[in-house]
C-alpha cells in the first residue's frame, strides 16, 4: 500500500487539494482524480505534447510531471484556456481553420500556442512551427494549426490595439 501526499495547488484559477500516491504524474491526477479530461493522454512517455499544460507559466508534459511537483503551483489547462462559455481566440481560430480532427492532439497544442501568444504577441511562422515542435499532429497536418495560431495573434493584437 502507497502512502498518499496531500496536494495543494491552484488549477485554472481556482484553489484545489488532492491526495495522490507520489508515483503519479500530473496527467494522471488532472485526469483521475480531479476530472480534468481535457488534458488528453497520447503517447505517455513525452514525446507528443497530448498532455501540455502550463504550471508556473511554463511549458510543461504532464505526464512526465509527477503530481506531488504541483504543491504550491499555478496550473493551467485547456479547461482554463476559455472565459466562462466565451471561447479564447485560439479555440475560435482553431475551429474556423478546421485545424483539429481527432482531437487528441488539440488541447496541448492550444496550451502551448496561448503560452506562446503570452510571450510574443506576434510570431513568425517560423516562430509558431518552432515553439509548437513537441506536439505532433497524426491526422491534421500543421499548415492548419499555423494558420489557427497566426489569425489568433493577429485578432488578439486587434482586440490590444
Amino acid at each position: 500500500m502507497h502512502t498518499k501526499v496531500r496536494v495543494q495547488t491552484t488549477i485554472n484559477g481556482e484553489p484545489q487539494e488532492f491526495l495522490c500516491e507520489p508515483r503519479q504524474s500530473l496527467l494522471e491526477c488532472l485526469r483521475d482524480l480531479l476530472g480534468l479530461t481535457g488534458t488528453k493522454e497520447g503517447c505517455n512517455d513525452g514525446n507528443c505534447g497530448a498532455c501540455t499544460v502550463l504550471m508556473d507559466d511554463r511549458v510543461v508534459t504532464s505526464c512526465l510531471v509527477l503530481g506531488v511537483e504541483a504543491q504550491g503551483c499555478q496550473i493551467t489547462t485547456i479547461e482554463g484556456i476559455a472565459r466562462g462559455s466565451e471561447l479564447h481566440p485560439l479555440q475560435r481560430s482553431f475551429l474556423e481553420n478546421a485545424a483539429l480532427q481527432c482531437g487528441i492532439c488539440t488541447p496541448g497544442f492550444i496550451v502551448a500556442a496561448k503560452a506562446l501568444l503570452d510571450q510574443q504577441p506576434n510570431p513568425s511562422e517560423d516562430e509558431i512551427r518552432l515553439w509548437l515542435a513537441n506536439n505532433l499532429c497524426r491526422c491534421t497536418g500543421y499548415d492548419k494549426i499555423i494558420r489557427a495560431v497566426k489569425q489568433a495573434a493577429e485578432q488578439m493584437q486587434e482586440v490590444n490595439a
